[in-house]
C-alpha cells in the first residue's frame, strides 16, 4: 500500500484530498497544527499527527517514520486581504514554513512532493484566460508567498532531485461528502453569501463595482473541491512520469460576483440584499484559468463544470451545518 503524508490534511481542501486518497487505498497521515482547524476534521480512517510545519525535527522525526511515497503541502495561511495587512506572518507561515517542511524531506529522503499553489501568482494577468507561461506579478503577499515556495520548489528539483508538482488553484468551492468550506473568520464569497441566504448575515459586500468588467464586479474562475482533488491524485501518481508537474486548476470560465450572487440566489430562494463597498488592495479584475496543460499532462478533466450545481452542493452542506 502507497503512503502519504498530508499537511493541513484537517483544512477544507486537504481533508478532501485525504478522503479520495483513502478511499483510493492510501495510507494517509494527516499533520495538521489544527490553528485553524478542529480535531474532529481529521477524515475517519487515516493516521493523525499534530505538529506544525515549522518544527523541523518533529516533521523529520514523522518523515523517517512513515517512510511515505510523497507528501501533499496544504498547511498554509490563504487570506490575500489578510496578507496585504499582515505581510510578515504570510512569509514566516507560508514561505519559511515550508522551507522547514522541504529540508526535513531532504534529511529523510523524500523527494516526492505536491504543492498546493494559487493563481495569485499571476496578479493582474496580461491575458485571459491565464496560461501557466503568464508572466508572475502577484499583487498582494498571499500570491507573493506562494511563488516564493515555487521558486524554492525549482531548486530543490534541480540541486536535489526533488520530483514535484504545482498545482495553481484558481477559486475553490463546493462540498464532497458533508464536507464544505468553514473559515473562522469566514472570507470567501461563496459561504458569505449562502450566510446570507440563512440570515446569518445582512448583506454580502461587493467589494468594488468599477472594475473593467461587463458588470462592474470581479470575475473569478470557480472549481468544485472534488475536481481540485481528484487533480492532486493524478498529480501524485504522474510524478515518477513527469518529475516536474505545473498547472492550473480551474474550469476556465468566469464569473463575476454578481453572477455568484444570482446563482445563490436561484438555488436557495432567498433575496440575498446586496451592499456594494469600496475595492480591497490586491484584488485583480479577473482571474480564469488555461487549463490545458492539466489536462494534456494529468489527463484531468473538470466534473463539476456547472456554477449552480458547485453552489447548491454547498448549500446543501451549509444547510446541514446549520440544522436548516
Amino acid at each position: 500500500m502507497k503512503r502519504v503524508l498530508v499537511t493541513g490534511g484537517a483544512g477544507y481542501i486537504g481533508g478532501t484530498v485525504s478522503i479520495l486518497l483513502r478511499d483510493a487505498g492510501y495510507s494517509v497521515t494527516v499533520l495538521d497544527n489544527l490553528t485553524h482547524a478542529r480535531r474532529e476534521a481529521v477524515p475517519a480512517g487515516v493516521n493523525f499527527i499534530e505538529a506544525d510545519i515549522a518544527d523541523r525535527p518533529m516533521v523529520e522525526a514523522a518523515l523517517r517514520e512513515l517512510r511515505p511515497d510523497g507528501v501533499l503541502h496544504f498547511a498554509a495561511l490563504i487570506e490575500a486581504g489578510e496578507s496585504m495587512v499582515k505581510p510578515e506572518i504570510y512569509f514566516r507561515n507560508n514561505t519559511a514554513s515550508t522551507l522547514s517542511l522541504l529540508e526535513a524531506m531532504l534529511a529523510a529522503d523524500v523527494k516526492n512532493l505536491v504543492f498546493s499553489s494559487t493563481a495569485a501568482v499571476y496578479g493582474e494577468p496580461d491575458v485571459t484566460p491565464i496560461p501557466e507561461t503568464a508572466k508572475l506579478q502577484p499583487t498582494n503577499a498571499y500570491g507573493e508567498s506562494k511563488l516564493l515556495v515555487e521558486q524554492m520548489l525549482a531548486w530543490f528539483q534541480r540541486v536535489h532531485g526533488f520530483k514535484t508538482a504545482t498545482l495553481r488553484y484558481f477559486n475553490v468551492a463546493g462540498a464532497l461528502d458533508g464536507r464544505g468550506e468553514q473559515h473562522e473568520p469566514e472570507t470567501h464569497l461563496i459561504p458569505i453569501i449562502l450566510d446570507t441566504a440563512l440570515g446569518k448575515r445582512k448583506s454580502i459586500a461587493i467589494y468594488g463595482d468599477d472594475y473593467d468588467t461587463p458588470d462592474g464586479t470581479c470575475i473569478r474562475d470557480y472549481i468544485h473541491v472534488a475536481d481540485l482533488a481528484n487533480a492532486h491524485i493524478r498529480a501524485l501518481e504522474r510524478l515518477h512520469e513527469h518529475g516536474r508537474i505545473l498547472v492550473n486548476l480551474g474550469n476556465g470560465k468566469g464569473f463575476s460576483v454578481k453572477a455568484v450572487i444570482e446563482a445563490a440566489r436561484r438555488v436557495t430562494g432567498a433575496v440575498i440584499p446586496a451592499e456594494v463597498k469600496p475595492r480591497r488592495p490586491g484584488d485583480p479584475a479577473r482571474l480564469v484559468a488555461s487549463s490545458e496543460q492539466a489536462r494534456e499532462l494529468l489527463g484531468w478533466e473538470p466534473e463539476h463544470a456547472d456554477l449552480d450545481e458547485i453552489v447548491a452542493s454547498a448549500w446543501k452542506w451549509h444547510q446541514q451545518r446549520f440544522g436548516a
